[in-house]
């Protein structure tokens, strides 16, 4: 068979100072000119793990995402492609799956990182999500994502049910709520477990209250599902729920069945089968088991990453020897206040326990207004990420009909709020404020 050449243009043959395209020398002027050298492009499965993560590194701590649809819809589509090996924690309740990332991030020594999700072509910020990456036996990464997105309420939901239905393990807190408001609290969820997709197989709640009303929900939650749905006893600190969570995480590895060696898998299919027998005594009866997969057509699914043991972290002997080392200055602290024009109570607690710390004053007493304070503070919070105003502990001042509440971070000391109530008739509202932050200078002495 022969070939010609055109008689004009660049790759003309009369083009005596080039010579023929199939000469050495007209290929090496033409990669002169480019200066590109022919490139293999690798098969998207021999790309190293950093190279199929979720988003682009922008910082140490921080990556970006950029969609050109709805945020719930484009974090799917990631995890249908790439099939990344994670765990989630969600809030029913509460707001303290941030915090259990945090004292897990301070813990393992560390960060807590963000993944920014931008719309294509603007750079608009539609969400942001925070996980951690969990310390590892072989070193490699595994992350846990809190659904408390920063964004608008229909994403924040679709975000959430997105990263439970494709987590290998959902972790639920459950906060202090009525009996008569649990069931409605696990109404969604249990509404997006039947709706789908929704591979994930192991729902794990931590009651931070009323574990056996808890534990009633989670055996409706399970029940006519293929979800595995375990509730731990009461959890009241962080080392708690590293334990529980650690604990429920060795099980399923233990449950996983060899890996195939047929090579092939479908992307989407990476979830395995588990034990349709039930684990938790209280959990409905199973359905019907379905027919053994054929291990010909099983996909291949790598064993999930086990976890080292949580470092320690301050127990609770420990976090009172503190308190007792900052006692001294924080009683001064609370009875200056107390002694303001108008001062009826106050006190400081401890945001992720309610437990007061110090107080001076009257009625309400030291435990009314710490409870009382969380609650108000994770209300106010929570309604500031609704809108999309961000997370920060707020500073704030409310009227009611014969007092004044003030609620604000105490400095320098993470993790606790001052919670004071003064008399209307008289206290002036805002020469209170003022005074109140003037006394922040007392620990500037220490």
């Amino acid at each position: 068979m022969s070939s010609s050449h055109p008689a004009s243009g660049p790759w003309s043959s009369g083009d005596a100072g080039h010579g023929s395209p199939d000469t050495p020398e007209a290929w090496q002027a033409t990669r002169a000119q480019t200066a590109l050298a022919t490139q293999i492009m690798r098969a998207e499965d021999d790309e190293p793990a950093a190279k199929r993560d979720i988003g682009r590194p922008i910082g140490n701590n921080e990556r970006e995402l950029f969609v050109s649809c709805a945020p719930p819809e484009a974090l799917q589509q990631q995890f249908e492609h790439i099939n990344p090996e994670f765990l989630v924690v969600h809030d029913i309740g509460t707001t303290s799956s941030r915090k259990l990332l945090a004292g897990i991030a301070a813990a393992s020594k560390r960060s807590v990182q963000k993944l920014f999700i931008r719309r294509q072509g603007y750079g608009t910020p539609l969400a942001t999500l925070e996980f951690v990456e969990l310390p590892t036996a072989d070193g490699s990464p595994l992350r846990m994502y809190s659904t408390e997105a920063d964004a608008d309420t229909v994403s924040r939901h679709g975000l959430a049910r997105t990263l439970l239905g494709f987590s290998r393990l959902g972790v639920v807190m459950v906060g202090d709520l009525p009996v008569h408001a649990l069931e409605a609290a696990f109404r969604p969820l249990r509404d997006d477990i039947l709706a789908g997709p929704w591979h994930n197989r192991h729902l794990l709640l931590l009651p931070l209250a009323g574990a056996a009303a808890v534990s009633s929900q989670g055996v409706e939650l399970g029940r006519e599902t293929r979800v595995e749905v375990r509730t731990t006893p009461l959890v009241t600190r962080p080392a708690e729920a590293w334990s529980f969570i650690n604990g429920t995480w060795a099980r399923i590895r233990e449950q996983m069945p060899p890996p195939s060696p047929a090579a092939g898998a479908p992307r989407g299919s990476r979830f395995p089968r588990v034990s349709e027998e039930p684990v938790v005594p209280q959990r409905a009866p199973a359905a019907a088991p379905q027919p053994a997969p054929d291990h010909a057509s099983a996909p291949t699914m790598p064993m999930p990453l086990e976890m080292r043991p949580m470092p320690e972290v301050p127990t609770t002997k420990a976090q009172a020897q503190a308190r007792v080392a900052a006692s001294g200055l924080l009683d001064r602290y609370v009875h200056q206040l107390s002694e303001l024009t108008g001062m009826v109570s106050v006190c400081v607690f401890e945001l992720s326990s309610g437990r007061d710390v110090a107080h001076a004053g009257a009625s309400p007493g030291a435990a009314d207004l710490a409870s009382h304070g969380t609650e108000l503070l994770a209300s106010i919070t929570a309604t500031c990420r609704s809108l999309g105003l961000g997370h920060a502990l707020p500073d704030a001042a409310i009227t009611l009909g014969a007092h004044h509440l003030l609620l604000r971070p105490v400095p320098k000391h993470p993790g606790l709020a001052l919670h004071a109530v003064l008399d209307k008739s008289h206290a002036n509202l805002t020469l209170a404020r003022l005074q109140v932050q003037r006394m922040d200078s007392l620990f500037d002495e220490a």
